[in-house]
């Protein structure tokens, strides 16, 4: 059993442009609202460190297991979509994942809470992986230049909108520090709502699998099977390969060490800045935690400037270069190499050290505010222009072994995210924020060259690759 033709409605690409759209909103809100509890935290940790009778170092483990969770999650979401379909994933996961945010909001000691905000974290990422793959499902490559970006923006101001809205609760003294659980609740409780009512599925096997059982039930002919059912593999086999194949692919495919290594060094600088807005705003300016916050918005903007900006712009460059490649070969076989969706971090990766020399050597109470307000914007800028270039790269170049690339790549930078939220205040503390921020600058710039040598040498790497296409 298969599709009747391109154009069979069952297949999602086929759906309408808006049920596509606001299909592909639904899932993308995932990827904002898990993005927030894994950083709203960060906004309260004097405030709960007092209740627990702990450091504030000991108390920011409850963001930095979180992020780990996120690592070690992804290497179940990928097997998991891929056996039981989308949406499973998403109700399944985003149930157990608020059970532990309730628990960490509940409990009564710092061990308590940092159990139950890791396991958030773990099952907390089943659903944020899963969203490639829905939008996989529902956009031709094509199309997907559009439609990533929007999510890489909603997946990246996750982080942002956390200390937002928990800096309003730190600074209140009418509000438990606790109300950032429950914020974190009542917005994924809300969205995991809107998926059950109106989310439907999209992964193709699961599909077709359906369709096979239902003709079998209507004509009584145990013919109809679908692909899936003919090349059956158990859960567990599936598990296996997930887990043992990153691992191979990290250390046979330098492709992957250095985007890994990349992406890694950007979230450690996203992340870093929950505790280092503090010292570079709260206590330059004299700023309030809300106040403080709100200076995320800076991030923000950069990051809807990006996919405003670059996103037009490189779809009509593909659509020139598709025209063009297929007038150079008309029996159908043209496609745009993957070296094309470099552009992104070509255009925007130069933005992330020219943020971190502005911001560190702006930053005195005798500049203007807004100068370091400024450089954050070039930050958001880069970081989406880094995210987005990564993850198109990686799926073009590797395909059918995209997700254990990406599994990679999550697992390693969201643990050591987790582990920058520890050593951030220290360094931070250490260092004062002209060298501390210096020091970022120097390390994303030697970074910076990553996507330029790709461009350049991608096609001859690509050829020595027994993974990639």
């Amino acid at each position: 059993v298969s599709f009747e033709g391109p154009n069979d409605p069952l297949n999602p690409r086929n759906w309408s442009l808006t049920k596509r759209v606001f299909c592909t909103f639904n899932v993308g809100m995932i990827a904002l609202v898990v993005g927030m509890a894994a950083s709203i935290d960060s906004a309260v940790i004097a405030r709960a460190a007092k209740d627990f009778g702990v450091s504030q170092v000991a108390e920011a483990l409850a963001t930095g297991l979180f992020l780990v969770g996120f690592g070690f999650g992804a290497l179940i979401a990928g097997p998991m979509s891929e056996t039981v379909g989308r949406n499973p994933v998403y109700f399944g996961s985003l149930a157990i994942y608020m059970l532990f945010l309730m628990g960490a909001g509940l409990s009564k000691s710092l061990g308590a809470q940092l159990v139950c905000r890791f396991f958030a974290g773990f099952f907390g990422e089943s659903p944020l992986s899963t969203v490639g793959g829905s939008i996989s499902d529902m956009w031709d490559p094509m199309n997907r230049l559009i439609a990533f970006p929007i999510f890489a923006t909603a997946g990246l101001m996750g982080p942002v909108t956390g200390p937002i809205i928990g800096g309003w609760i730190s600074q209140s003294l009418n509000v438990s520090w606790r109300w950032v659980e429950w914020v974190s609740i009542i917005a994924s409780g809300t969205l995991l709502v809107s998926l059950l009512l109106f989310q439907p599925e999209t992964y193709e096997p699961i599909l077709l699998q359906w369709k096979a059982s239902h003709l079998r039930q209507l004509t009584g002919d145990k013919r109809y099977v679908s692909v899936a059912e003919i090349q059956h593999l158990s859960f567990s086999a599936r598990m296996l390969t997930a887990v043992k194949r990153p691992f191979i692919m990290t250390i046979q495919e330098p492709t992957i060490m250095l985007w890994t290594g990349y992406l890694t060094v950007v979230y450690l600088m996203l992340f870093g800045f929950l505790d280092g807005y503090t010292f570079v705003f709260q206590q330059t300016y004299n700023l309030s935690d809300g106040i403080t916050g709100l200076l995320f918005l800076g991030i923000g903007v950069g990051l809807i400037l990006a996919a405003l900006c670059l996103t037009p712009l490189l779809y009509r460059w593909a659509k020139k270069e598709i025209t063009k490649l297929q007038t150079e070969k008309p029996d159908g076989s043209a496609r745009i190499p993957p070296e094309f969706f470099l552009w992104y971090a070509l255009i925007g990766a130069p933005a992330i050290p020219i943020s971190f020399f502005w911001m560190g050597w702006t930053a005195y109470p005798h500049v203007s505010i807004w100068s370091p307000i400024v450089a954050s914007v070039f930050f958001g800028f880069g970081i989406l222009s880094v995210f987005v270039s990564t993850y198109m790269y990686l799926i073009d170049m590797y395909e059918v072994y995209a997700a254990s690339a990406l599994t990679m790549i999550t697992l390693v930078r969201y643990v050591a995210s987790g582990g920058m939220i520890e050593i951030s205040l220290p360094m931070y503390k250490n260092l004062g924020i002209h060298w501390a921020l210096t020091m970022l600058g120097l390390i994303s710039l030697v970074f910076t060259t990553v996507p330029y040598a790709f461009y350049r040498f991608g096609p001859w790497i690509r050829s020595k690759s027994r993974f990639a296409k």
